[in-house]
């Protein structure tokens, strides 16, 4: 009698709503960083914001802290009410692991909303890009389709696409316990990320008008 590992009713929930959880904190660090500071750009209050004597990194963090929370907090909504409450999903392993990787995406998913404001000046350009990217993330993150059975060139993209590590710690925690430990090199890759583009978008912010 065969057998399945850490799924072993075959439920397509138990692999899919970690996943999705992954993609929906992704769209709102994304989504609401960029277009929060381009709506700015265009009532003009970043303009008042320009000629103040405050840091461009204080500003930067001002913005980010805020989102940062909510995405903490959305979360928590989704694995408790959503994947415990109606679906009956459970972790295996321990909470800590899952927030403590999510305190460190939410850090490289603002750092790319913001790295899009810095280069949009409405939100339509803002949500346009997001959108274009989002797909991207989605489609090469392995949520739909295993990474194993996509052709080399698409499996090199999933390794530069920060969901695909988010999605990979859900289900290794959720599914199969995994520890920090056995988690570090998705550590490692998702605070090189976070530090990229954070560093990235405060060198491309400019306080001018």
């Amino acid at each position: 009698e065969s057998r399945f590992w850490y799924n072993k009713y075959m439920k397509y929930t138990f692999f899919m709503v970690p996943g999705i959880l992954g993609i929906l904190v992704t769209m709102v660090g994304v989504y609401m960083c960029s277009l929060n500071i381009v709506k700015e750009k265009e009532i003009g209050t970043i303009e008042q914001i320009n000629v103040t004597p405050i840091k461009k990194q204080y500003f930067i963090l001002g913005k980010l802290i805020p989102f940062w929370l909510i995405g903490i907090f959305v979360f928590s909504v989704g694995l408790f009410v959503v994947a415990r409450g109606i679906y009956g999903i459970i972790p295996i392993g321990s909470y800590f692991p899952l927030y403590a990787f999510l305190a460190i995406y939410l850090v490289a998913a603002l750092g790319i909303g913001l790295l899009i404001s810095t280069y949009s000046s409405t939100q339509q350009q803002s949500m346009s890009l997001t959108f274009f990217l989002m797909m991207i993330f989605i489609l090469m993150s392995g949520l739909f389709t295993p990474i194993e059975s996509m052709p080399e060139w698409a499996q090199f993209i999933t390794k530069l696409n920060p969901v695909t590590y988010f999605i990979d710690v859900m289900r290794r925690v959720i599914l199969k316990g995994s520890t920090i430990h056995e988690l570090q090199f998705d550590f490692i890759v998702v605070s090189i990320m976070a530090a990229f583009f954070n560093i990235w978008a405060v060198l491309n912010y400019k306080k001018t008008n």
